[in-house]
């Protein structure tokens, strides 16, 4: 009975499949003898930072095996007591969502931000410094938006190495709005008393700074805006220095000689741009470029 049941444990354990060692935690690029001597003292006494091996990457493992050991022993000059085999990895985590957060914060950089983890990457990280960049952040369609957006980060493990995670957020942080009180006609400079100004949230990196009310006045929208809807910067342009029926004061220049006359405008501009104008004398039609406030020059390069 004994020899059967002895026959029956030995069997078991001859089919039983081996089983890989546990494994320790290193804690930069490479695996020196003082990590070895944690496990097998007898190693203990080759010098702490001699360089076994280079660690492997986050989620692999490093093994020397029984052979191996023998091998470094032989080297050193070492009779170990054994030479099991010996397993090396990162010690790999969750991603903290407060040390995601505090990140987040830093990098945005923007007084009574709101973030909403909605998702977070859920693979294990190795440890070390979180960073999320402000140029990996998506922007939404509007500043209006709700829907998580993602933004790409990096745990920077080892010497500098990075570890790519991501997270879904949702970003608020106070703004202002400005509303018109009435339907803004495009193309028609704004008075002061047509905007209201509201305390509001909004998506902070996809805002543009929005001009106080003093600032809008005597700017043009460049589509019409309905009553109560928001006025964006995008929408607005500086008023025409002319526009198309406006008298002009034209000054030609041609070499030395020098005239001046007055044209109607039959196309509107800013200070800088070509417009076209007709002269009522003559009835013909000549480009210009404008030059501020109801001028503009032509210049003919010394042709006649």
């Amino acid at each position: 009975m004994k020899f059967g049941t002895l026959f029956l444990f030995g069997w078991m354990a001859w089919i039983a499949p081996a089983q890989e060692p546990s494994c320790r935690s290193v804690e930069g690029e490479r695996i020196q003898a003082q990590d070895l001597a944690a496990v097998l003292p007898e190693f203990a006494g080759v010098p702490a930072e001699t360089l076994l091996a280079m660690a492997p990457m986050p989620g692999s493992q490093r093994i020397f095996h029984s052979s191996e050991i023998l091998a470094l022993a032989h080297r050193f000059g070492i009779v170990p007591a054994s030479a099991p085999d010996v397993c090396f990895e990162w010690g790999m985590q969750p991603l903290d969502r407060k040390s995601v957060l505090a990140s987040m914060q830093e990098s945005l950089q923007v007084a009574g931000v709101e973030i909403e983890i909605a998702e977070i990457s859920l693979s294990r990280v190795p440890p070390g410094r979180i960073e999320f960049p402000l140029n990996r952040l998506g922007v939404p369609a509007s500043s209006e938006q709700r829907a998580p957006v993602l933004w790409r980060g990096d745990v920077v493990y080892g010497e500098g190495h990075k570890f790519a995670i991501w997270a879904r957020v949702g970003i608020t942080a106070p703004c202002r709005k400005l509303l018109a009180v009435g339907t803004l006609a495009a193309g028609k400079p704004i008075e002061a008393r047509q905007l209201r100004e509201t305390a509001a949230k909004c998506f902070p990196v996809a805002m543009k700074a929005v001009p106080s009310l003093g600032e809008v006045a005597g700017m043009v929208p460049l589509r019409s805006v309905t009553a109560g809807s928001e006025l964006r910067p995008d929408n607005l342009v500086p008023p025409n220095d002319v526009n198309r029926g406006d008298a002009v004061h034209i000054d030609v220049r041609s070499g030395a000689a020098h005239v001046t006359f007055t044209a109607r405008a039959l196309s509107a501009g800013r200070s800088g741009d070509m417009i076209s104008v007709r002269n009522p004398e003559s009835n013909k039609i000549f480009q210009a470029r404008v030059t501020g406030k109801g001028t503009a020059l032509v210049e003919t390069g010394g042709r006649s």
